[in-house]
């Protein structure tokens, strides 16, 4: 179907003269409204004004300029008989092509200092309407909202003198869901004014773009795709430096083992290995703590992924040794430890920006027929108190301490063992807590003697305590909570180990 009349008019005026003139070239009619119009003409192209073919000015500042049965009536009639007359009998023009594209909304409203008076003139009604109007009638119509899709039109109409139905349908899709886009972004930012809707909003709208195809899901059988929050979001907001694409299970692995890193404050290197971590240690360096890490639990760091809240230095390179690693992600890596890592073709080096908290403010999970919705997790030490006879040393507080952040990151139930600041012992997702605390202990051997143990909730019974006395663990930190706290906390004290309660539950499930 060839172009007869265009009808152009852009916020955007990117490649907008290239498109106008290879239409001219193709003998198209250019209707325009006044921004756009200025430009073209000063590109030298002919263009007539929508008042001119409405007989009808710009009125209220603008507002209301191409909603005229002159332009919508040319856009949506089918070419069929019946239209085609009833067009003719009002002295109106058919539209074959509209390239529309929106008010800068979301460019705006990103400005930390906007109004929302200066958002609201932002919304746009006439634009929306007239992609819409196309977008519906793309069995006539082509649509474009898109400055991209551009040079693939002039391609089509200069080979085969029209647009195919094919593109009319694929661009039309494109025009709703970027209208559907547009509307999301409103009402969201019209949510967050809106006080009823705290501290969830009623209906959820969520505005995801597919930015990346993987190669499978958590299995080879499954397909996957990856979402972002924006259509140039990069994996995890991060850039990769080396290695094939990351897959499925990467992503969930970076994601968690990032997260964790980020709530340290001191150089801290995260291994994490099917979600979980086995080893977490902070020291004076990155090195330092990658080898305290890897101490924790060698054997399932082999193909686990790692997250160093530091740049990743040429030591940090070195001290993993032989060690094979799907990936690892870091604020940074020196050229040193890009040639060191280099050699390990299959490791992927994701550079990330920013700490964990960029991002939505709310986690998200799907379940059937629905999805859970919460806010984060956060650590709070406020409320911490001795329940114990004996009080814990402060050697044995701070890493209390520490092993309460580690533990917050670990599938439940969920038993951490820490000695300083680095873990020597971790018992994750296990349904009863004293076998969370077996495991813990089996993975810390010797090393849990004179350890201190974080658990993720309370204990239930006085058997998880008692097994960790046995083992020399010398403090425990616990939410509290149980109906047999007062027995808990006599194990403890006939063991002569300090506890600590929080108050607070920290569950991953």
């Amino acid at each position: 179907m060839s172009i007869q009349r265009a009808l152009l008019s852009v916020s955007d005026k990117t490649d907008i003269v290239e498109l106008a003139r290879g239409l001219a070239d193709l003998s198209a009619e250019l209707v325009s409204t006044g921004g756009t119009a200025g430009v073209l003409r000063e590109a030298g192209l002919t263009v007539r004004t929508v008042e001119e073919v409405t007989g009808f000015s710009e009125i209220l500042g603008g507002r209301v300029k191409t909603l005229h049965p002159a332009i919508h009536g040319g856009i949506l009639a089918r070419r069929d008989p019946a239209h085609l007359t009833e067009l003719a009998a009002h002295g109106i023009g058919i539209v074959d092509l509209v390239a529309v594209n929106l008010y800068p909304f979301a460019r705006t409203i990103a400005r930390p200092d906007v109004r929302l008076a200066e958002a609201v003139e932002q919304i746009d009604i006439g634009g929306v309407a007239l992609l819409r109007a196309a977008a519906k009638n793309f069995a006539a119509v082509t649509v474009l909202c898109d400055p991209v899709d551009y040079p693939h039109v002039l391609t089509e109409l200069r080979q085969q003198g029209h647009v195919s139905l094919a593109t009319r349908r694929r661009l039309a899709l494109k025009a709703f869901r970027h209208t559907a886009s547009y509307d999301t972004t409103i009402a969201n930012h019209l949510a967050r004014h809106c006080q009823a809707d705290k501290p969830f909003p009623a209906e959820l709208l969520l505005r995801l773009w597919r930015v990346q195809d993987l190669r499978y899901g958590e299995n080879p059988h499954q397909q996957a795709a990856l979402y972002g929050l924006a259509p140039d979001i990069t994996p995890l907001g991060g850039r990769l430096l080396q290695g094939k694409a990351l897959s499925y299970n990467n992503l969930l692995d970076l994601d968690a083992a990032w997260r964790a890193a980020c709530d340290f404050s001191a150089p801290t290197v995260v291994i994490v290995k099917h979600n979980n971590p086995c080893g977490v240690a902070s020291a004076d360096t990155p090195a330092k703590a990658l080898a305290l890490a890897l101490s924790c639990d060698p054997v399932s760091a082999f193909g686990s992924v790692i997250a160093v809240n530091r740049h990743f230095d040429e030591a940090t390179a070195r001290a993993l040794g032989k060690l094979f690693v799907e990936a690892i992600a870091a604020p940074g890596f020196s050229a040193d430890a890009r040639t060191l890592l280099a050699e390990r073709v299959n490791c992927r080096l994701l550079q990330m920006a920013g700490g964990a908290a960029e991002g939505p403010g709310w986690e998200l999970r799907s379940v059937r027929h629905g999805v859970l919705l919460q806010e984060p997790d956060v650590l709070g030490r406020e409320e911490w108190r001795v329940v114990s006879t004996r009080q814990p040393t402060l050697g044995e507080r701070e890493s209390l301490e520490f092993a309460c952040w580690v533990v917050k990151h670990v599938r439940s139930n969920a038993i951490v063992l820490t000695r300083g600041k680095a873990t020597v012992g971790i018992g994750a997702g296990q349904m009863s807590r004293v076998d969370a605390v077996r495991l813990a202990l089996i993975k810390a051997g010797e090393r849990a003697a004179e350890a201190v143990l974080a658990s993720d909730a309370f204990f239930p019974f006085p058997d998880g305590v008692e097994e960790a006395a046995r083992a020399g663990v010398t403090a425990i930190v616990q939410p509290g909570g149980s109906v047999r706290d007062e027995d808990v906390i006599a194990a403890a004290d006939m063991a002569g180990l300090a506890m600590l309660f929080t108050g607070t539950r920290h569950f991953k499930h």
